[in-house]
């Protein structure tokens, strides 16, 4: 039996609704509006009538501020009424959390909850207005307007995924069906990469990809996962001709001196290091570890975070200690879905030092926008207006830093109109551990992969790859399930878990669930593994072979353990109350190889998947800065101009 109940808050503690009113009258421009009320729907099914009238004042609501409402709530014959829900399959923290403490009250079996947030609306409202409130309020990607009937049940009837299809005709698909394809799959391949796994399928494996592989492949080379912007391969570089010309030559032949100490003259062109936008950025830190002047830094497998060697004085002697600092960029998410976008990027910070054992402490948000107080009708076509992102996207930061227990101690908000088309949305973190609780090992064949933490659902799927694509008009109502849903409780469990000496110490290499899911986390953890989906933890049923592969659902980690280890990291983790499972085993094969319903849905090489895919090219042309003394940004004098040479002696030196 469905129960429903409706909370709203007191007078005087209708902080929200009382927020919303004074958005919609500044934001649209509604003068005409004249009261908001807000009011918090739960369905709720699985529990009995003493066990649903406990939580209605224990759980659904709070006495002393809220009114609680069973089966139906007061409202005026002149009130509007907007119901809104979360979008099937996205994960929605309000009703989980609701679950999960009815759970506790009743120490019996988890309930069913759905949630609703119902928007009432009082005024002289035209039907344009209340088309420009829904707008408003209701985010496509996220939301959409829910059903103010109750339900006769709330289980899901699970539709049966068909079988993974076979790609037929591909290996002999000429260059126009492989830009077909790739447009009618969404992928985020170039075209050079699709002409690229056309010949390797061809000639190595010789026969057509499943549908599986293809997205396994689009996310495994995405810009997002393997950088293919920073990794393009530059030819030429020319300098515009102007003031400063010459200071940027001797930049760029000092970058050339430095590449000849680092890494020799190579005269085969097959091995030598290309130059990129990577190579640029990253060839100080190789100079300086190559003349040994980064004695600190900690050189492991584990990439997942910057980690460094700190002696510490405990007052009774020195101790090593690991400190690991990691920032994350979600621009695209925050862009299309500003709280859980800007929610996550925190939540992805937090997971990469997470998954190298560190406990993260300290955290600092960088953000870009246009001017939030830019009308809402010149929003630009297809995006969200300024203001709703902003007030959203620290919403959301908060949110999990609150939840997670995190103190952020530099906030800072960047407003030009260079950041109306795309937002930044920067978290920076900065965490510890002792060296002496982390064990870092190769894994080997027999070792057992566990996935950790959070259930699998459709949310984040094509996550990775919807980040790396250019975006449109359409991108608000098409890439719904490209966002991914944090769940901060969740991520604080394997928080407690991992600072145990006694587990993380079993603990031979990690990955954090980040972008591309099982395909990637899993992925990347050995040369050869195989992967059982049908093992992996579902928030439904219904998902297929390849939603399993590639789903960013949150809060999740994948952990290498020796397989005598498997059983006690399993029984440490369910005190903790977080489920695991072993769902691959390390191979000596050199594939990736992914089982759904006893079938291998992909099995591709690891040398391919390696390859990051096409190589790409670019000429580069740098344009020479003009700024008049005085009346620029800044100004350079020719004395004090840049000199990279002495910048190296001077590390030499100190």
């Amino acid at each position: 039996m469905v129960r429903r109940i409706y909370s709203e808050k007191k007078k005087g503690f209708d902080i929200e609704a009382r927020s919303l009113y004074e958005e919609l009258r500044y934001d649209l421009g509604i003068e005409s509006l004249r009261g908001v009320r807000i009011i918090n729907r739960y369905d709720i099914e699985g529990i009995s009538d003493e066990e649903f009238e406990k939580a209605v004042n224990i759980v659904f609501s709070e006495p002393p501020v809220d009114n609680a409402y069973k089966e139906d709530y007061p409202c005026g014959t002149d009130e509007i009424v907007i119901p809104i829900e979360s979008l099937p399959g996205q994960f929605d923290q309000r009703a989980d959390s609701a679950a999960q403490c009815v759970q506790l009250l009743t120490c019996g079996e988890m309930p069913a909850v759905r949630y609703a947030r119902i928007i009432l609306l009082k005024g002289r409202l035209s039907d344009g207005d209340i088309a420009g409130i829904r707008n408003y309020c209701i985010n496509p990607v996220e939301t959409r307007e829910a059903s103010l009937k109750k339900p006769d049940t709330l289980a899901i009837a699970a539709v049966i995924p068909s079988d993974i299809k076979t790609i037929e005709g591909f290996i002999s698909m000429d260059g126009p069906g492989l830009s077909r394809l790739a447009a009618e799959m969404r992928l985020a391949m170039s075209l050079e990469d699709m002409v690229f796994c056309r010949g390797y399928f061809a000639k190595e494996e010789k026969r057509d990809p499943t549908e599986t592989e293809m997205r396994v492949i689009d996310t495994y080379w995405s810009d997002h996962c393997r950088h293919t912007t920073f990794l393009t391969e530059i030819g030429s570089i020319n300098i515009e001709n102007g003031e400063y010309a010459a200071v940027i030559k001797k930049a760029l032949e000092s970058y050339y001196d430095i590449r000849r100490e680092v890494y020799g003259e190579i005269k085969d062109c097959a091995r030598q290091k290309k130059i990129s936008l990577m190579d640029i950025a990253t060839i100080p830190v190789k100079y300086f570890r190559k003349k040994g002047l980064l004695k600190d830094l900690d050189i492991s497998d584990e990439i997942n975070a910057c980690s460094i060697i700190v002696e510490a004085d405990t007052g009774s002697g020195k101790e090593e200690w690991l400190v690991m600092f990691k920032n994350e960029t979600h621009n695209h998410p925050t862009e299309i879905e500003p709280f859980g976008g800007a929610a996550t990027c925190l939540g992805g910070a937090i997971r990469d030092p997470l998954s190298g054992r560190a406990y993260v402490y300290q955290a600092m948000r960088v953000t870009g926008s246009g001017n939030p107080n830019t009308k809402v009708e010149d929003t630009l076509p297809g995006k969200l207006p300024q203001r709703k992102i902003t007030k959203g996207a620290a919403a959301g930061f908060s949110s999990y830093g609150n939840q997670i227990g995190l103190a952020t101690g530099q906030v800072e908000e960047l407003y030009h109109e260079g950041f109306i088309a795309k937002r930044l949305e920067v978290g920076a973190v900065i965490g510890a551990v002792k060296k002496s609780s982390v064990k870092r090992e190769k894994p080997q064949p027999g070792d057992v992969v566990i996935l950790l933490g959070g259930r699998t659902g459709r949310d984040g799927c094509g996550g990775a790859t919807g980040s790396s694509k250019t975006h449109d008009e359409n991108s608000l109502s098409a890439c719904g399930s490209e966002v991914q849903k944090g769940n901060p409780p969740t991520e604080r469990k394997i928080q407690r878990l991992f600072r145990k000496p006694e587990v993380s110490l079993l603990i031979k290499k990690c990955n954090d669930f980040g972008a591309g899911g099982v395909s990637v986390a899993i992925g990347e953890l050995a040369e050869g593994l195989d992967i059982d989906l049908d093992l992996v933890p579902r928030k439904y049923e219904g998902l297929d072979g390849t939603e399993l592969a590639i789903s960013e659902s949150q809060e999740r980690m994948a952990v290498v353990v020796s397989s005598q280890d498997s059983e006690k990291f399993i029984k440490e983790a369910r005190l903790e109350n977080l489920e695991s499972v072993a769902v691959a085993v390390v191979t000596d094969s050199r594939r990736l190889r992914m089982k759904w319903r006893g079938r291998y849905v992909a099995d591709i090489s690891r040398d391919f998947l390696d390859t990051n895919g096409a190589v790409q090219h670019a000429e580069a042309f740098i344009r020479s800065p003009s700024f008049s003394s005085g009346a620029g940004i800044f100004s350079i004098k020719e004395d004090e101009a840049f000199d990279a040479q002495k910048l190296k002696q001077d590390w030499e030196k100190n």
